[in-house]
């Protein structure tokens, strides 16, 4: 009835629960469990993997080894044993978790990546995005809510509705039948360029209109000062004291943020435009969104102009056309002078953050990085000390 594995190294116990657990032979299985488990005081884990059935019987064995170890949890629960624990409230008294099925990417089109996952079309109606990380549950959990959040204040976007096994990696599961990303629609016909920009401003209009509380998502201005900050070690003392004195004076805001708004991340789907890739859902000054904007289609290129057809699919050209047309609808001017200024100040959050960036994560060659490094300490140190603020 039972198999177990002890971790010395983590102190973790698990138990591998097999076919049925009822009144039938409830007992035998609770002394059985104690007997292996009585005396073990470190994490225990039962893998319900083969878990055919369990009654209000094995329930009741259940909640006995609980209170016996508290550390006691339950994993790899099917949906039909789930929805046993579920309906008599073993869910809201331990940790429970669903098996999940596998599902595979294995030749399958990529249709967006960020900085936390990819995502991949497995079907004609289905999109999964893979998380990298491999203890990615949470993260899932934190993206699901945050969509919810914005889909109810009023913001498209598309809300996962299962969570899947690909490979040894977690991904959540969108139903977006016969969805292009804009970058797709763009690469199909450039000529689109002009009318995906307005659609594109009407999306960001609309998540920039919605006023939240205070605190309920995270700041961007906070996240900003620490790039701000971490210049101090690169550039001369009076331009980075003046570099952090702007970022801190940019207004606090309740704006929403998507927080990595580009082409590869607005979907339409049957006419309909919506939002992905909704996990760095932040709030702050529109300012902030904008560095990140002009990150993906200018910033990413500063040194490699190849760099943005790599990460969106699109020229280094068409991209500046497109930034330009976002900037031209959202602000609602042609004027070039005050285009080029609300970017200088765009590019400047971008680059501090590129800088911060670079030195810690980029794991590109030393000669790239250093160049890098070199175009963000030089056009800091050129545009700083002549800008007066960074929000508009």
């Amino acid at each position: 009835m039972f198999e177990y594995r002890l971790d010395k190294d983590t102190n973790t116990k698990t138990v591998f629960l097999k076919g049925r657990i009822d009144s039938s032979n409830s007992a035998q299985a609770e002394q059985e469990l104690l007997k292996e488990t009585g005396d073990f005081s470190g994490t225990l884990i039962l893998d319900a993997t083969d878990l055919e059935y369990i009654s209000s019987a094995g329930l009741r064995v259940i909640l006995r080894l609980k209170k016996q170890n508290k550390t006691t949890s339950v994993i790899n629960v099917g949906s039909e044993v789930y929805e046993i624990f579920d309906m008599t409230g073993f869910t809201e008294m331990m940790d429970i978790s669903k098996a999940y099925r596998s599902v595979s990417i294995d030749g399958c089109e990529v249709i967006g990546e960020g900085a936390n996952g990819k995502v991949y079309r497995i079907d004609p109606d289905t999109i999964v995005k893979v998380y990298k990380n491999h203890d990615a549950l949470e993260e899932i959990k934190n993206e699901r809510e945050l969509a919810r959040k914005a889909f109810v204040l009023g913001v498209p976007t598309a809300i996962p509705y299962d969570v899947v096994r690909v490979g040894d990696l977690y991904g959540s599961v969108f139903e977006l039948l016969n969805a292009k990303s804009f970058a797709k629609l763009l690469i199909a016909d450039a000529s689109a360029a002009d009318s995906l920009a307005k659609d594109s401003v009407d999306i960001l209009k609309t998540i920039h209109s919605t006023e939240l509380k205070p605190g309920e998502l995270p700041d961007k201005k906070a996240e900003a000062v620490v790039w701000a900050e971490f210049c101090r070690d690169y550039l001369p003392a009076d331009v980075a004291d003046k570099l952090v004195r702007l970022v801190k004076d940019i207004p606090d805001t309740l704006n929403m943020l998507h927080g990595d708004y580009h082409i590869k991340n607005i979907m339409r789907q049957n006419g309909e435009n919506l939002l992905i890739d909704m996990d760095t859902l932040a709030m702050g000054h529109p300012v902030f969104e904008f560095s990140g904007i002009y990150l993906a289609y200018r910033g990413f290129s500063c040194i490699d102009r190849t760099c943005v057809e790599k990460f969106l699919g699109i020229t280094y050209d068409s991209a500046g056309v497109f930034w330009n047309s976002t900037l031209k609808y959202y602000f609602g001017t042609d004027d070039p002078e005050k285009l080029a200024e609300i970017e200088k100040k765009a590019a400047i959050i971008c680059y501090a953050r590129v800088l911060r960036r670079t030195v810690r994560k980029a794991k590109e060659s030393e000669e790239y990085k250093k160049q890098l490094i070199e175009f963000c300490k030089n056009y800091l140190i050129e545009n700083v000390p002549a800008t007066d603020s960074l929000y508009f």
